[in-house]
């Protein structure tokens, strides 16, 4: 097992990492020196524009990390572009989802078709980034898997039934997995954050929600994606090289323990 990799000398893949929370989480890592493999299924121009202001560190490439072999054909080309193999993956992609209470369909109406999307893009999806990583990361005795989870496990009072019972189930594969590939010097972690001010994701909720949930929080404010990705810097620097198998909650003091 190698000793664990400064931030300025790893190569990261961000799944999802053109636009909201992703590009908070790869722009972090830019600002530390990292390469980053900026990934995108249908957000072609912002993944380039992100590049562009990091043209020797960053790339852009489409995936769907729902499709294994694209997949594979991403960690592929990553590896002969950079010259090295990844180091770091964080699985933060989302199937196409809008966090709007309101639009969503409740406990009686709601069909497993919609749990089934979701369970493709958080549970397939990082299972498939995972194992095409794997065996980089264990020939070199490092690696570091950072999962984006979810707050409503442990507050749920937002019927996004689909989407919490996906990222239960990754946070599930976390502590699993962070067992297995533990000997191969590859930690695995999650970070869960609540409601972001603001993403795309989260740009159809009403401000008096934001505002309710502010006013619950110690800090008395809604969590950024920059302050999220501070939290993913940690999990993948040296700092957390006897971390693995854990889930942070990072929502301003929202949810406790």
């Amino acid at each position: 097992m190698t000793n664990p990799l400064p931030l300025d000398q790893q190569l990261v893949l961000v799944t999802g990492g053109a636009r909201g929370l992703g590009a908070a989480i790869s722009r972090a890592f830019l600002a530390q020196g990292a390469r980053v493999v900026v990934n995108y299924r249908t957000s072609r121009a912002a993944a380039q524009d992100l590049v562009s202001e990091y043209p020797d560190r960053a790339w852009a490439v489409r995936a769907d990390v729902r499709d294994r072999a694209q997949v594979d054909d991403l960690v592929g080309r990553a590896g002969e572009h950079f010259g090295s193999s990844l180091t770091t993956v964080v699985n933060n992609a989302l199937a196409d989802f809008s966090f709007n209470g309101d639009a969503r369909a409740k406990a009686g109406g709601i069909d497993y078709d919609a749990f089934a999307a979701q369970f493709a893009g958080s549970v397939q999806g990082p299972l498939n980034v995972i194992q095409a990583a794997r065996p980089g990361m264990a020939a070199v005795g490092f690696g570091r898997v950072i999962n984006i989870g979810t707050n409503l496990f442990q507050y749920p009072v937002v019927p996004y039934h689909d989407y919490t019972a996906a990222k239960a189930a990754l946070l599930s594969l976390t502590r699993t997995f962070a067992d297995d590939l533990g000997p191969q010097g590859i930690t695995v972690n999650m970070v869960s954050g609540g409601l972001l001010r603001t993403t795309d994701a989260s740009a159809a909720t009403p401000d008096e929600v934001f505002d309710a949930i502010a006013a619950g929080t110690p800090l008395r404010r809604v969590t950024t994606p920059e302050q999220l990705a501070d939290a993913v810097l940690f999990f993948a620097s040296p700092w957390a090289r006897g971390v693995t198998g854990q889930n942070l909650i990072v929502d301003g003091g929202l949810v406790k323990g």
